[in-house]
This record gives C-alpha cells, structure tokens and sequence, in this order.
C-alpha cells in the first residue's frame, strides 16, 4: 500500500533532545565507520605521473566494458532467481517446498573463487566431463565445441549462483512480514498467484529486494578471487594491480573512487526511481499465509526452479569438493584445523553483532531525522562495502599505524616502555575492517524492513509515554526479527569467506579458514585446498538452516 511522503510529517520524533542524541550518535557511528573510505578518497587530490593517461590507453576500457556486463548479468541473474524463488516457498505448495526454504540459501556458504576453482578443475580439458566425451565418442582436440568456464560469461554465471541468496533472503522474509489482508484483497478482486505477485506483494517487497539486489551488486563489483583466476579483468583486478603489482597507490586509490561512484549512481537511481512513494503495512492483522497449491506440471516445474540454483551453486561444488577431499586433502587436517575455525567463527560471531547493532541505530537514527546531512552520512558508511577489501585495509592501517607510533612514542617519553602495535596488531583491527566492509549488508536489510513501518506506529508509541529509544526496543525490533536475523546471518557468513583484508590486518600466527584454502588453491593444490574449503561450507550450512526456520517463526502473529 502507498502512503504519501507527507506522513513523515506525522512522526513524532522532531523533538528535541532525544532527536540531537539520535543525530549525534548517527553522524559519530557513520564517521568512523566511513573513516578508511575518506582516506582512500583522499588519494584523488594527489598527482598520479601520467598513469592514469596509460590506464585509459591500455586498460581502463576494458575494465569498464566487463564490469559493466558482470553488474548487468548479475544483478538480472539475482533479482530472477532470488525473488522468484523465494515467492515459490513462501506462497505456494510443490513437492520439496520445505526443503528448499533451507537449502535455497546453502550457495550463500561457498566463496566464489572456491566454486570457481571446483568448476575449472571438473569443467577444464583435462577434467571428467570433457575426457568422458572424448573417449566416449574418439574425439581429439578441435572435433567438438565446449564453452569455457574460465571466460567472462563463465564469471558471470559462478557470480550469479553464489549470490542470489542475497536477494532470496530479503525476498523471503519481505514476502513472509506482508500482511495477509493485503494479499485478501488482492485475491477477492480475482488475481491469480501471478498478478498478485506482480501487482501487489512485488511493490510492497520492493525496497527489500532492491537492497538484496544492491548487496549482489556491490560483492560483484568486489570480487576478486573468482575472477582473477578467470582471467577476466575488472576494476577490482585492476585496482590490486595498480596498488600492489606497479605500486601506483595514488592511481589504486583513483580507480576505487571510480567504484564508489558507481555504487553511489546506482543507488542515487533507485531511489530517484522510487520518487515519493513510501510502502508501509498498515495493518496489525497477520494470519497464515494464503498457498497457491500447484499440480501437474507446475508443481514439478516449480521443484525444478528451485532444485536447479541448489544444484549448480551448492551440490555440485561441494560434491567435487568433497571428492578431491578424499583422494588428497589438507596434511593439516586435525587440531590444527580447530583453531582456524575457531578463529573464523570468533571473528564472525563479534563482527556480525557488532554489524547488527551498528546498523539497526543507523538506520533508526536516519528515520528520526530523515535530513540531508543524516542521508549522506548513512550512505557513505555503508559505502565501505564496494571497496575491495585490501583497500579497505590500507585505508585502515594509514591513521591505526599512526596512531600506534603516537601511543608508542607517548608511553615511551613517559615510563620508557615500548608497548608495540596496540590495535594494528590485534584482531581489534579485523573487526574494524569487517565493519567497513559489511556494514552495508546489515544495513540495507535492516532499512528495508525499518521502511516498511508505518509511521503511525511511532506516534502511537510516543503518545503512550514511550522514548524513542523505547519505541525502537519495544516496537520496531519486534516487528523487524526476521530482517535483523537475516542481516546478521549475513554478515557473519561473509566475515567466515573475507579473505583480502584478513591476510593483510591478521595478527601473526592468527589464520582462519579462508587464508588455509585460498592460499593452497592459489598453488593449484586443489585436492589440499577442498578441506578447508569445505569447512567453511560446513561452519556456513548450520547458521543457514537455522536462520530460515528462524525467519518462518518470527514472522508476526506466528
């Protein structure tokens, strides 16, 4: 339902004191997380020598022409699969329904340049499939036409199916806190399972979707691994060998700039998009679901539509994975491997919580004072995310080295004690760079489903007495508890797949999961790499399971 832009008029949190504190606390949180990105930014005000003038001769076309095709086909690929799956579980009865709730988030658990290095090796000349063929059919090299995975289309595909659990999440739970009254009303004026969804729960998920959309985009727009091993050139590739392989920091900076814009435009054209229309649920009536039930055809269409992204993005690979498991694998595998996940689920644990929390007082705090200088501050801390992270991490590591010579040097001059590196040689430090990276995550989760209570509630909830605070404890986060699970499944489970950043910030002696695979696969130790590999699946499948029948219960009247 559509509600005009002047309610906000109507909301009762334009009063004084709790609205400074709210402002103030928005502004403080968005400038230190924004911190590393406004470093970064920096960069673009000092002379680059002539690079950027060979960039653009070279280069920089085709890191624009194939970055723009990744953004196009992955952010089509995702909004399709995810949202259309997600209807399916949510509003319809088919055979496997309530496995698929589940199992349509397990390629959120695989890192991409894993499924890309499982893909290679079963899909490559010298794989099972292509050698099965030539001696199946006495075929040689040049006889038959295989496609290549190991292209640009093969990077898009890889990035799709890893990433449209992004969007299926939002969906789903955008789709389960809809209002069956609306839905009644749609179903009384003779719509069908498909004009409803287009004509109705569609626009009221809208902002949810968008935002899953936007995170797709943005992890697209980061990637690295997956497309490096590819061979594929992009601007994040581009920008790692601009900063670390000529040593053009200036010019890596200038070139990340060139990503947040494009993230900034993105959103900017969403929202312009938008207009003034506001989407709330306007009733507290939450009953069961009305299900389509589907038969024939449809029913067993339906199983396949959500059999199939299960399949290529999670069985297969882990399959192959767990294959090459058995014939080699990790020489480490035993206690050492318990204090590598030890450390990856300590560090996702807190980075998720923090995340979470960060983003559910940023985005309360922009719906109190919903101004000019809020918007912009919310936007650009979540802007960290488009980053990629070894940028983030010499964002960071720029003012925390600093400031542990001033420490040092303080302490030193007072009782002659070197202390050492305080916070850049801590895990403090990794926290920090997860926020900046995956606040974004939490965030647009967190908005959407803020978005989507009406204003109406918060003048109830005023005029009984209660804070502002109390009104977001008491009242908001109830409602929200399917989107604050997700957005904190989320990030932890892209802290579990962070690599860059980790390598970079990580304490001596400090390694996690994804440091031990990326680092044998980047070897070609394939059959070594799948062990730890599939650990991090294996860490990713529980909070995943979990978080959906978390999602169907904490759905409102449930």
């Amino acid at each position: 339902m559509t509600s005009p832009a002047s309610s906000r008029a109507r909301t009762p949190s334009r009063l004084s004191l709790p609205l400074n504190v709210w402002n103030a606390l928005t502004i403080g949180i968005a400038l230190i997380v924004a911190l590393p990105v406004l470093v970064v930014l920096t960069h673009l005000f000092m002379p680059t020598d002539g690079i950027w003038q060979h960039l653009g001769s070279t280069v920089l076309p085709r890191y624009l022409g194939n970055t723009l095709f990744l953004v196009v086909t992955v952010g089509l690929g995702t909004f399709v699969i995810g949202t259309g799956t997600a209807w399916l579980v949510v509003m319809c009865r088919f055979p496997g329904r309530r496995l698929f709730e589940w199992g349509l988030l397990l390629p959120l658990a695989v890192p991409t340049y894993v499924i890309a290095y499982a893909y290679t090796d079963f899909l490559q000349y010298a794989g099972p499939i292509q050698t099965w063929l030539r001696e199946t059919f006495g075929w040689s090299a040049g006889d038959y036409f295989f496609p290549d995975i190991r292209s640009l289309w093969g990077a898009a595909t890889l990035i799709t199916l890893v990433l449209y659990p992004y969007v299926y999440m939002l969906a789903r739970a955008a789709f389960l806190e809809q209002s069956v009254c609306v839905l009644d009303v749609g179903r009384t004026l003779g719509r069908g399972p498909w004009r409803l969804f287009t004509s109705v729960a569609l626009p009221l998920a809208r902002p949810a979707i968008v935002g899953g959309v936007s995170l797709a985009l943005m992890e697209t727009l980061n990637e690295f691994g997956a497309v490096q091993y590819f061979g594929v050139d992009t601007f994040t590739t581009g920008i790692y060998r601009t900063w670390f392989g000529m040593g053009e920091q200036v010019a890596a900076a200038q070139l990340a700039a060139c990503l947040l814009a494009f993230v900034i435009a993105l959103v900017l054209l969403e929202r312009w998009s938008r207009g003034k229309r506001r989407y709330f649920h306007t009733t507290g009536r939450y009953q069961q679901m009305p299900e389509f039930a589907l038969h024939g055809g449809r029913a067993w269409a339906a199983t396949l539509a959500c059999l199939t992204p299960v399949l290529l993005g999670f069985l297969i690979p882990s399959g192959l994975l767990g294959y090459l498991s058995f014939q080699g694998g990790d020489a480490l595998f035993g206690a050492a491997f318990l204090e590598f996940a030890g450390n990856s689920l300590l560090l996702a644990t807190i980075a998720s919580g923090v995340a979470v929390s960060l983003a559910l007082l940023l985005s309360y705090g922009a719906r109190l004072n919903p101004g000019r200088i809020t918007r912009v501050a919310t936007r650009v801390a979540a802007m960290g995310y488009a980053v990629p992270g070894s940028v983030v991490a010499v964002g960071i590591l720029i003012p925390f080295v600093w400031l542990d010579h001033q420490i040092n040097d303080l302490i030193k001059g007072q009782f002659g004690v070197v202390v050492g590196l305080l916070l850049s040689g801590s895990a403090f430090i990794l926290i920090y760079a997860y926020l900046v990276r995956f606040l974004a995550v939490s965030f647009n989760a967190i908005e959407a489903s803020l978005g989507k209570v009406t204003p109406s509630m918060d003048a109830a909830s005023r005029t009984l007495g209660q804070t502002a605070g109390g009104t977001l404890r008491k009242v908001h986060t109830p409602l929200m508890r399917g989107s604050l699970i997700a957005a904190g499944i989320l990030v932890f489970v892209d802290v579990m797949k962070e690599l860059p950043a980790t390598v970079i910030l990580r304490p001596f002696n400090f390694d996690t999961l994804a440091i031990r695979a990326h680092s044998l696969a980047a070897d070609e130790r394939l059959a070594e790499a799948s062990t730890s590999s599939l650990a991090i699946v294996a860490v990713g499948i529980l909070p995943v399971i979990l978080l959906s029948v978390a999602m169907r219960r904490s759905r409102p009247g449930s």
